[in-house]
């Protein structure tokens, strides 16, 4: 049996994508799971109904750097049930940057290799309130061959964790062995900046064009931020994406999306939290980042929402991400916080205030009614009873 949901009464609908960052339509229609219509609400003939009430619906946001274990728990803060909370912050999909603070993580080739296939496949059957986690994030180690690279991916494996925090700290090791991930379809990133934990190494702009990964993390610290040169120097001499996060630097994100919006370059820009970490964990930290970047760079929030959702889709290589025909239906209803000074989520990331997430849409089922992470909206949708 089919089963369809109508997302209906929609403000404005943001659709994850640059080139054309907003949608004229007032309804967007899931059935089994996937985006199946866009259009106005006469349309379509559904079996549930969902009124956003004149609110913004956007793509589900994608954290693009998260440091899981396995479960729900993370030893780094001593805390359960945090991933089901950043969907609550209207995040819907995460993506590993390595499980570095597995309690005893082994550090030898087939322990690293066995902890990545371990999350990996871990994950894959465990959705806490239905985010999609991508975990079993490769932390490199010496005497990795390229065979192993081979045997991960088979396993499913598809992502190398941020280099710098694990064994292979030499930059030609680095680069070599993030040729073996690239012939495989490996997404590799590089940690950025200085220190995150005494066994980590500060990673300069030299460092990352040497590499070449796909993305350069935390370009805005992790939490110290590197100099802005080193970030020209990524941008010019690498096609490497870059990311902010928002356990880094505030001022450092600011400038660099501005930099990045001056020099027409913010499809090269995702973003993440980088948590757990020792600031904490951030349920609702891509959207404080997002409010950073239109409130202080002066980014449009439908082009800041496209870094958070589409761009990370596309350079991580993972389904979600856009408001199109045939996607995963993750879906976010935002709106101003109730008893601020904005009119909408627009406005409220341009005032530098935290959206209100007024429910969430993953693979066509609602999740959150009523967001435990953010402050209330302004509007409130009207959920579905089923059409007999």
């Amino acid at each position: 049996m089919r089963r369809s949901l109508a997302v209906t009464g929609i403000g404005t609908l943001m659709s994850g994508d640059l080139a054309s960052p907003t949608i004229a339509a007032d309804t967007v229609f899931i059935e089994d799971g996937k985006i199946a219509g866009i259009g106005a609400q006469s349309d379509f003939d559904a079996d549930r109904w969902l009124d956003a009430a004149g609110a913004t619906v956007l793509p589900g946001l994608i954290d693009n750097h998260i440091h899981p274990v396995l479960g729900d728990y993370t030893p780094r803060q001593s805390q359960a049930d945090y991933l089901a909370g950043f969907v609550h912050g209207g995040v819907t999909s995460a993506v590993s940057a390595g499980e570095v603070h597995t309690p005893g993580r082994p550090k030898d080739r087939a322990g690293t290799k066995a902890l990545a296939i371990l999350a990996h496949k871990a994950f894959a059957d465990h959705r806490p309130l239905g985010l999609r986690v991508y975990g079993g994030a490769l932390l490199l180690e010496e005497g990795l061959t390229p065979e192993d690279f081979v045997e991960l991916a088979d396993a499913g494996v598809h992502l190398v964790g941020e280099i710098g925090i694990s064994g292979v700290k030499d930059p030609e090791t680095a680069a070599t062995m993030t040729r073996w991930a690239h012939d495989v379809g490996m997404s590799v990133m590089v940690h950025v900046g200085g220190k995150s934990v005494p066994t980590s190494r500060a990673i300069d702009g030299e460092y990352c064009v040497q590499v070449q990964p796909d993305i350069a993390a935390h370009v805005n610290g992790g939490p110290t931020a590197p100099t802005i040169d080193d970030v020209k120097l990524i941008l010019d001499q690498s096609s490497s994406a870059v990311e902010l996060v928002y356990n880094g630097n505030q001022r450092a994100a600011s400038d660099i999306a501005a930099l990045l919006a001056e020099t027409n370059q913010l499809d090269r820009l995702v973003l993440g939290t980088d948590s757990p970490a020792g600031a904490g964990i951030a349920p609702a930290g891509i959207m404080r980042l997002l409010a950073t970047m239109c409130s202080l760079a002066k980014i449009s929030p439908a082009s800041a929402i496209a870094t958070a959702t589409g761009n990370t889709a596309r350079v991580r290589g993972i389904p979600g991400g856009f408001i199109r025909i045939g996607e995963n239906a993750d879906l976010v209803i935002a709106d101003a916080p109730d008893g601020g000074q904005a009119s909408d989520m627009a406005s409220a990331l341009e005032f530098g205030d935290t959206p209100a997430v007024a429910a969430v849409v993953i693979g066509g089922e609602i999740k959150v009614t009523r967001s435990r992470n953010t402050a209330p909206p302004r509007r409130t949708p009207v959920f579905p009873k089923l059409i007999e």
